[in-house]
């Protein structure tokens, strides 16, 4: 690991929050604040930011609630949400350490780890929700899945998150047009800031954590996101028009760093991973009908939804998606491109 990435982590542990959180395990070895020994079993410490109530959380819930059965208590989970311990990269970056041992992370704040991820932000490269699953499932998405070992991080399994579209404060976004002189909050994702500056916009990367304010403010006119995370973070009580685009499908990922999995014997590594199995299958039946409620909740709130032409959007980014061949991205691109 590089010596800015370790300097960063460390960082991040002397966060009060972070601290507060592992009082009593200990200031010794960073290592030893990861996998922990309770009683007769060992307790996994996972992370991530979204609110308890977003469905992806139920799925880390169902997934700790399945390798607990499947051990019979002798491996256990437990979730610290809402971003208590920080930023997707900030705990990306404890799991690389060992003091953290597992992360939701979407694939985006992957992409500053390992450069090929960035194929999940490319816009329009799957052509439905078929198509992803597909990818997710077969081949191509068990590759994407361990091409970060090298760099401490070990892919278990994919939550669906859905698709991205636009939301925005002063006025709807019906074409690519209407992005001209907004700024548009995206993930710290090069091929996010890229394709909103393709349609125009301003892009802003900035924490997730921080958009509700920065929306309420005015530091940002919009962002883009799924709708039970537009929902669950409360953006719709700034943002009043959603237009689904449907520009990007990018999935939640969930990690273990590979200090941890090497202190995992045989049988643990087989209980989690079938655990996480089991609830990536929960998880992407409870998204469908979540999403198709959480978009008549914001209806009812006052929201409109909108339904642009997807093609005049696929055609501004054109040119874009060409642009990736010849990068990391670029072999994946193909293979995602080429699965029927």
């Amino acid at each position: 690991m590089s010596s800015g990435a370790r300097s960063g982590a460390d960082g991040v542990l002397r966060r009060r929050g972070f601290l507060s959180v592992l009082a009593g395990v200990g200031s010794g070895v960073v290592a030893g604040m990861g996998c922990r020994e309770a009683g007769e079993g060992k307790v996994l410490r996972l992370a991530h930011v979204l609110d308890t109530r977003h469905p992806v959380h139920a799925g880390m819930e169902h997934m700790g609630e399945a390798v607990e059965r499947l051990s019979e208590g002798r491996l256990r989970v437990r979730i610290y949400a809402g971003g208590q311990l920080g930023s997707e990269r900030e705990l990306l970056e404890l799991v690389q350490l060992g003091a953290l041992d597992m992360v939701k992370t979407s694939a985006s704040p992957m992409e500053g780890f390992v450069p090929g991820m960035e194929v999940f932000s490319i816009p329009y490269v799957f052509r439905d929700e078929g198509h992803l699953w597909r990818v997710l499932e077969g081949r191509v998405g068990r590759a994407l899945l361990d091409l970060g070992v090298d760099k401490r991080l070990k892919g278990l399994c994919y939550y669906d998150a859905g698709s991205r579209s636009f939301y925005t404060r002063g006025r709807p976004v019906m074409r690519p047009e209407d992005l001209r002189g907004l700024k548009i909050r995206v993930q710290n994702s090069r091929a996010a800031i890229r394709m909103v500056e393709a349609m125009g916009g301003a892009a802003t990367p900035l924490a997730f954590g921080e958009l509700y304010t920065a929306l309420d403010q005015g530091v940002v006119d919009g962002a883009e996101n799924n709708p039970p995370s537009f929902l669950t973070s409360r953006h719709y009580e700034v943002c009043r028009y959603y237009a689904l685009d449907e520009h990007t499908s990018v999935p939640d990922l969930l990690m273990v760093g590979t200090p941890t999995w090497e202190r995992l014997d045989g049988r643990e590594r087989e209980w989690l991973e079938a655990a996480a199995e089991v609830s990536m299958r929960f998880q992407r039946e409870l998204w469908a009908g979540r999403t198709r409620e959480d978009l008549e909740t914001l209806a009812g709130a006052g929201v409109e939804i909108l339904h642009p032409d997807k093609v005049r959007f696929q055609e501004a980014v054109r040119g874009l998606q060409a642009s990736y061949r010849g990068t990391a991205a670029g072999p994946w691109m193909e293979a995602i491109l080429e699965q029927g």
